[in-house]
């Protein structure tokens, strides 16, 4: 009953986004409260289908061995965020600001809320858990590097006035946003791959025969399903939430963290269940591996459109979001430092998410 949920949910999220696209919410209006029962079915199948993407992404995992498994999912999660930033700038909202908010919600909501959460969960079941401090490191390195030169370097350039970048100066970032990424990926999935190996999961996906490749091909083939059905479905839920908050004199980074929590969906279900598995290198792998596919993948895309389109882009952060990021950094290289995570860390995570949360509607 299970595996057949997993393969109804994905197919049903795109008929049903589909359908809306078809007739538009206005064609509900005949029907009674149309509408918001369109939105609340929407909202059901929406965490379903998300949890057919887990359950489909931890398929291949287990049959590919990681680090692939995981990086399938974070790739997949990163076209998500793209397509809903692109469709909105594009859409005629104006939010110049949009790409910034998001992936520094992605970051606070990643390495704050999932990590804690994580840490948090594990520590209660398991007291002390173990994961490479290697890859750790690789991880928050080349983070801090990438949030660096593309949220915080904005606001001290001078060619042009502002947080923002020149086309010259933006091209060059997003050239070498990606360059870092993908040596990254390099060193996770063919140099040091090790690194990012959990001890006893290492020859996980080896015995992979002709029937593992087929439920790898089949798992792979639901998720693309499962992960377009929350495309469409996240970005209907998207407008409607964007308006909420709009109408609840909510401040305008708070779209960027509703649409940052919709695209994390799928990875925050394959993090915790790793962490209750006792498998937190997989969950750093799935946690941190957003992170970095946000910043290296998301803006430089966000940005060719803008550079296309003539558009502006607006990357720095304000000084308190300033803060916060160096906090989360300074607190991300204590908690994985030792190789080693209990309770404690993970509530001091949790705590500085807090604190996001509350000043993101109470600046």
């Amino acid at each position: 009953m299970t595996k057949l949920l997993h393969g109804l949910f994905p197919i049903a999220a795109v008929a049903l986004a589909a359908g809306a696209a078809l007739i538009g919410t206005e064609g509900l209006a005949p029907i009674p409260f149309g509408a918001t029962l369109f939105y609340g079915i929407a909202s059901i199948v929406l965490i379903g289908t998300v949890f057919a993407a887990v359950h489909h992404a931890e398929t291949i995992a287990h049959i590919v061995g990681e680090p692939f498994g995981t990086r399938v999912a974070t790739i997949a999660v990163t076209v998500i965020e793209v397509s809903l930033i692109a469709s909105i700038m594009l859409g005629g909202e104006g939010n110049a600001a949009l790409a910034r908010d998001t992936v520094f919600s992605v970051i606070m909501i990643v390495c704050n809320g999932l990590v804690g959460l994580c840490l948090l969960l594990g520590g209660l079941r398991y007291r002390e858990q173990t994961f490479s401090e290697q890859g750790a490191s690789a991880y928050l390195s080349v983070l801090v590097v990438l949030a660096g030169i593309t949220l915080v370097l904005p606001n001290y350039t001078i060619t042009v006035p502002g947080p923002v970048f020149s086309g010259a100066q933006l091209a060059f970032v997003s050239v070498m946003t990606i360059a870092l990424y993908l040596i990254f990926l390099f060193i996770q999935t063919v140099h040091h791959r090790d690194y990012f190996v959990q001890e006893g999961a290492k020859h996980a996906g080896n015995a992979a025969g002709a029937s593992g490749r087929r439920e790898a091909l089949l798992g792979a083939g639901l998720l693309v399903v499962a992960l377009l059905g929350v495309i469409l479905l996240a970005k209907k839920l998207a407008a409607v939430v964007a308006s909420g908050l709009a109408a609840a004199g909510a401040p305008p980074a708070a779209a960027g963290v509703s649409l940052a929590m919709l695209v994390l969906l799928p990875e925050v279900g394959i993090a915790v269940r790793a962490a209750r598995q006792n498998d937190l290198q997989r969950s750093i792998n799935a946690a941190l591996g957003s992170t970095l596919a946000t910043i290296g993948l998301t803006i430089p895309a966000v940005a060719m459109v803008t550079l296309v389109l003539d558009q502006q882009l607006v990357l720095g952060l304000d000084a308190e979001h300033t803060v916060l990021l160096v906090l989360t950094f300074a607190i991300s290289f204590l908690s994985f430092g030792t190789g080693r995570t209990n309770i404690l860390m993970g509530f001091v995570h949790l705590v500085m998410f807090a604190v996001f949360l509350f000043l993101t509607l109470l600046p």
